[in-house]
């Protein structure tokens, strides 16, 4: 991170912005970090406001990141410009035109049962390190909430000892995407996982505060996992367990949320129950808005198709045979 000095105009309009938007209930944490760098760049390379050659400068520096990064954080300086603009007409508004393409969807992979009972045989059979004592406890537990909860990597690793009601089998979720807070209940066979993993967790010498990261590291147990350090630990994993598609493609951690939305249609299909009604349910589940945002996880799998069209052959199968010539 590049140190930048204080009291700019640059500052006092950060300081203006991030100050409106969070009375309006937003964090905007990595907003700010992102105009931090930039205002420490700008800094660095001699410049006292943004323009577009040192706006060029800036985006060249992380070309090596994704388009997606890449193009977020144009988004967000293009956001703080035109918010400046309302005050001062003439100030830089970078121009989203030449703003990083993003890459064409990835298609997830839907990670199958039995693949996922692979993965908890590898996180049994992982060494525990002196930096990470209950190593093969927490990637099993990691691999249960992500596969039965649905949980987003973030909401995972941001999990307090007080934000699970062991006895319940409840989960705290706290201002999570879009500031939404939720409650997750879950199976009674992740409960219990939960519940063993808790005996392990609770007894010294690893930290018991409520406050205390759920899945930890260290010697003590005081420190949780960054998102980063979570996903390379649960890649090795869909390594170490040869977890891969028909196309010969591995999982992204993403993509066991992915999984939890099509197993539970899955469900629904085999038990019969209605699908239509049960949407709201699940996008009130994970966390979305509306249905339209748990539309983007519900792919039509060869299962599910089998399925679908068994149920419509049950219901309708009498109506085509009649009608056929």
């Amino acid at each position: 991170m590049i140190e930048k000095q204080p009291s700019t105009p640059l500052d006092q309009w950060t300081a203006i912005w991030l100050k409106h938007q969070r009375s309006l209930g937003r964090s905007y944490d990595g907003e700010q970090w992102i105009l931090e760098h930039l205002w420490g760049f700008l800094v660095a390379n001699n410049n006292t406001d943004l323009d577009q050659a040192g706006f060029d400068l800036w985006c060249n520096s992380f070309r090596h990141l994704s388009a997606t990064t890449r193009r977020g954080r144009q988004l967000a300086v293009r956001k703080f410009c035109r918010f400046r603009q309302r005050t001062e007409p003439g100030c830089f508004v970078p121009d989203p035109l030449y703003f990083a393409r993003l890459i064409p969807y990835r298609r997830p992979v839907i990670v199958e049962p039995e693949q996922v009972a692979r993965l908890l045989s590898a996180a049994d059979k992982l060494a525990a390190t002196a930096n990470s004592p209950l190593l093969p406890a927490v990637m099993r537990m990691a691999v249960i909430l992500l596969y039965t909860a649905g949980l987003r990597r973030g909401e995972l690793v941001r999990l307090t000892l007080d934000d699970v009601e062991a006895r319940t089998g409840l989960l705290r979720i706290r201002a999570s995407k879009f500031h939404k807070s939720r409650l997750v209940p879950l199976s009674p066979d992740a409960s219990d996982a939960v519940r063993v993993y808790l005996r392990q967790r609770l007894v010294a010498p690893f930290d018991p505060a409520a406050s205390a990261p759920l899945l930890c590291c260290g010697s003590r147990g005081h420190h949780g996992y960054t998102g980063a350090g979570l996903g390379d630990a649960i890649n090795r994993l869909f390594v170490v367990a040869d977890v891969k598609d028909s196309e010969g493609r591995r999982p992204r951690v993403h993509d066991m949320r992915h999984t939890f939305a099509v197993q539970a249609l899955i469900r629904w299909y085999r038990d019969g129950a209605d699908v239509q009604s049960n949407l709201p349910r699940l996008a009130m589940f994970m966390g979305h808005v509306s249905i339209m945002s748990t539309a983007h996880y519900l792919h039509f799998v060869p299962t599910m198709r089998e399925l679908a069209s068994d149920r419509f052959e049950a219901a309708f199968g009498d109506v085509v045979a009649q009608a056929a010539p």
